[in-house]
């Protein structure tokens, strides 16, 4: 049961990181659960004191298992749910910044996800559970794109 009236501000942060794959492909990092199949970007809650950038590198190097670079701050999104447990409405506001890697390897990511892998971008965008984050990951792409062009 919803309490009446009650609405809570949560704020996270994550990251698109990207490479460019052998094959001159952009490809984006996603994680997912096993049950119930969930495709996402890396993403989490700060800690005390963290800059929402801080807690997008922090996140994402332990939920991917790679060391990180940001690259500047992509969009954020927002969405409501309802707390489960406690009955109360949140609005999330999620700030996501692109990333590279600089070292560490995806078979090191925390236990959060069950699968940490490198898709092509253009998969990546049809395979994400949520359209927000699609629409992140071709945000992303565009500025990878952009950059590639003003070199």
């Amino acid at each position: 049961m919803i309490r009446d009236g009650i609405m809570r501000e949560v704020t996270s942060a994550g990251g698109v990181v990207w490479r460019l794959g052998s094959d001159g492909v952009v490809e984006i990092v996603v994680c997912s659960l096993r049950e119930p199949l969930s495709w996402r970007l890396p993403k989490g809650t700060p800690d005390s004191g963290e800059s929402v950038e801080q807690t997008a590198l922090r996140e994402v190097r332990e939920e991917t298992g790679l060391q990180v670079r940001s690259h500047g701050y992509i969009d954020s999104v927002d969405y409501e749910f309802n707390g489960y447990e406690d009955g109360i409405r949140y609005h999330k506001v999620v700030h996501f910044y692109l990333m590279t890697a600089v070292g560490g390897d995806v078979s090191l990511h925390d236990n959060e996800f069950d699968f940490v892998e490198w898709v092509a971008s253009d998969e990546a965008a049809r395979t994400l559970t949520f359209d927000t984050e699609a629409y992140i990951v071709q945000k992303a792409v565009s500025m990878v794109v952009r950059e590639a062009c003003a070199d």
